[in-house]
């Protein structure tokens, strides 16, 4: 018996997950928003909602579901699976993902975990079902409309987009990853909320636990952002899902971590612990303010060089010398003339130039995070170096 619960134990260290049967589960909040606010599923609207409000969002959901797929979704998976090679992990890491699970998922569909990081919290699941007032509950709609504008247009989401939906009515998080994991047919199948261990394990939160938190607000992770007005308890989640309709379908975890990469906070941290203990992996980013290029970031940037074996992103991935020297080639679409924001670094921004330049243009039919300063499309993929002949 000693024997078994040592074994037990080395599990969950290697996994970095502990206590997953202990948690809270939300899944009928999960599954309210799944109706309400992504607009899936054939669940009744609940009485204390006004039916004629949430139609009137999900007809114009169904408008930008229907441009995002034709834009984004088919051309992005058909390109992919033309580039992705076999047998490459089925474990994710996508650093700078708030609110975008649905690249994950169009860049790896057969994904089996992901892992999304940003600034910005999780959100408590539990507000929706008390908007039971027509007007507070088209008006936070219509706020959830706006935000997501640039996700299911643009493939991708503002900081400001971001910060705003870190108060009110539908937390940006939940809310995004939900829509985005609908937009491909999916569904929930649970929704936890989590801490770290210090050894980077995982523990689910409890009903108590959660409600002993609730005086205590979650704070912002960085200077310039927002401090939410929901509890601390709701700062990381977990949600699982499957293709709608298939009770048989594999589950996918899909865990937002809300949190600062820079050095100071990451660099030792339990979440760098958590994600080494994940072993190899695939990993993506795109739109991330160019800061993998920055020193102040170098510990996110070398975690990714020691442990991806294919990274998919635009010019805010990892630079070309760093990428060179880890023993990386990266491969270009479309073209770069130069960093998308002006304040990113200029000599980095001109190895960028050269990369591409160096390198015969590859057609891309979709945005795939920034465009260029001239507005090209463009993406670049980072595999292992082929060895010199």
């Amino acid at each position: 018996m000693r024997r078994s619960l040592t074994v037990f134990a080395l599990v969950l260290a290697s996994t970095g997950v502990a206590r997953a049967d202990h948690g809270a589960d939300f899944i009928a909040d999960a599954k309210l928003y799944y109706r309400v606010v992504a607009c899936k599923g054939a669940d009744p609207v609940p009485a204390n909602l006004d039916a004629k409000t949430v139609d009137k969002h999900c007809v114009e959901m169904a408008k930008r579901y229907e441009r995002f797929t034709e834009k984004y979704v088919t051309p992005a998976q058909t390109f992919f699976a033309t580039v992705r090679p076999a047998g490459i992990p089925n474990t994710v890491v996508y650093p700078f993902g708030g609110g975008d699970l649905v690249s994950a998922l169009v860049t790896y569909p057969d994904a089996r975990e992901i892992t999304t990081m940003s600034l910005e919290h999780a959100g408590d699941p539990r507000r929706l079902g008390k908007l039971d007032k027509k007007w507070q509950l088209a008006q936070t709609l219509a706020a959830y409309r706006a935000a997501i504008y640039g996700l299911l247009t643009l493939n991708d989401s503002t900081s400001e987009n971001m910060r705003k939906l870190e108060r009110g009515g539908i937390p940006g998080q939940l809310s995004f990853h939900l829509t985005g994991m609908a937009a491909l047919g999916y569904e929930p199948v649970s929704l936890k909320y989590f801490t770290f261990e210090e050894a980077g394990t995982l523990h689910y939160l409890t009903q108590a636990e959660i409600e002993a938190l609730a005086p205590k607000k979650a704070k912002k992770k960085k200077g310039g952002w927002v401090d939410t007005d929901f509890s601390e308890a709701f700062t990381n989640m977990e949600l699982t899902f499957r293709k709608a309709g298939d009770p048989t379908a594999p589950t996918i975890v899909h865990r937002h971590v809300a949190a600062n990469l820079a050095d100071k906070a990451f660099k030792g941290s339990p979440l760098e612990k958590h994600l080494l203990a994940k072993g190899k992996i695939v990993a993506l980013t795109k739109a991330a303010s160019y800061l993998i290029w920055n020193g102040a970031f170098s510990g996110i940037r070398d975690y990714l060089l020691a442990n991806m074996v294919w990274m998919a992103s635009d010019a805010t991935g990892i630079a070309p010398r760093p990428a060179r020297k880890a023993g990386f080639q990266q491969i270009t679409y479309g073209s770069f003339k130069g960093p998308f924001l002006p304040d990113a670094d200029p000599v980095i921004g001109e190895e960028m130039v050269k990369l591409w330049a160096g390198q015969p243009r590859r057609k891309l039919p979709f945005r795939y995070g920034y465009p260029d300063a001239e507005k090209n499309l463009h993406l670049m993929i980072t595999k292992p170096a082929e060895p010199k002949q």
